[in-house]
């Protein structure tokens, strides 16, 4: 007879861990060790459940590298007993939580399934009862005793993304999070159908590492028109900036004013990284196709392809903590560590 699958619950928080008391009609947290007692159709599933609580639960809001750090340490400290997990956290951040344990995990060969919900999970109405239950299966789901979806993801509304790929689109819709430049790696319909040529599977992977450091000295600059020059100036001159996210226009623009490429120039002379991404939900960006763009290029911008804001903001941290050189930095960069960016 098979072995059932065993699956580590982490709850950090978030909305999906809300329940109602039917005396009082008032929410309150889950009590996690009772998950099965709260949601009984999980006694359904044919695996074995385990779960971890977050003292107190963590406003997704609150989210912090040092809760990445913990999140991370508690999937390596389980990682040979459980065949899977699946992280309940709340929506606000959780593509910045995705993407910056995709970068922390090397030779990850388990799924690592985050989840939420926008309703409680003591709602009627709750959509976070089948987000639940499908990211538990999907994190035990093998094929030929391996995992089928060796990733972290994020289940959510009944597709399974990568997790460096979403961002959150809609504060209180069911289908809040899209991934416009990668294509799902499953959808949950009457079955659950996985995309092979969607996932990651690197082959004769080594043993588990995990890389813990972030360094928090970098800011995300959003380039608007009308921006100032002297905000432009305060924000690259903030003490200790090690690394400047560029939300650029269209595929990598920005004004053409000589004092914007000038302080730019001058900031990267300062060994400031600067990494450029697009204020478009979908594209990419290409600093070669106008004049604006070829300067930044040229001034030692690193293009951030089709990145997302998240995506991009994480791997700049992680890269700069990992004690590498500058110009280490800028190459790291302008390629795919784990699949965040198109080649």
């Amino acid at each position: 007879m098979e072995k059932k699958p065993s699956i580590l619950i982490i709850y950090t928080g978030g909305t999906i861990g809300m329940v109602q008391r039917e005396s009082s009609g008032v929410l309150v947290p889950m009590k996690f060790d009772q998950i099965q007692l709260e949601v009984p159709d999980l006694n359904r599933l044919d695996v074995n459940l385990q779960v971890v609580t977050f003292s107190p639960p963590i406003d997704s809001s609150n989210m912090t590298p040092a809760i990445w750090v913990k999140i991370a340490n508690t999937i390596e400290r389980n990682y040979s007993k459980y065949n899977g997990f699946v992280i309940l956290h709340g929506t606000d951040t959780m593509a910045y939580t995705a993407s910056a344990l995709s970068y922390m995990f090397e030779n990850l060969d388990k799924p690592i399934v985050l989840t939420g919900s926008q309703l409680p999970i003591g709602i009627l109405r709750t959509d976070g009862k089948e987000n639940l239950i499908t990211s538990i299966q999907i994190a035990a789901a093998q094929q030929n005793e391996q995992a089928i979806v060796p990733e972290v993801c994020v289940y959510f509304n009944s597709k399974l993304y990568r997790g460096n790929r979403i961002s959150k689109r809609h504060a209180d819709d069911f289908n809040a999070f899209s991934s416009v430049n990668y294509p799902p790696l499953a959808t949950a319909g009457v079955e659950i159908k996985y995309f092979q040529e969607n996932i990651n599977r690197f082959p004769n992977k080594g043993i588990l590492k995990v890389r813990t450091h972030f360094d928090e000295n970098v800011v995300v600059l959003k380039i608007f028109p009308g921006i100032g020059k002297m905000v432009f100036e305060n924000i690259l001159n903030i003490p200790g900036l090690k690394g400047v996210v560029l939300e650029s226009f269209g595929s990598g623009n920005i004004p053409t004013s000589r004092w914007m490429i000038s302080q730019i120039k001058n900031a990267i002379k300062r060994k400031i990284i600067f990494l450029n991404v697009t204020q478009c939900q979908g594209g990419a960006v290409n600093m070669g196709r106008y004049e604006t763009g070829v300067e930044l290029e040229n001034a030692g911008v690193v293009s951030g392809k089709d990145m997302t804001t998240e995506a991009a903001i994480t791997k700049l941290m992680f890269l700069l903590g990992q004690g590498l050189d500058h110009e280490e930095i800028k190459l790291h960069l302008n390629k795919s560590l784990i699949g965040e960016m198109s080649e």
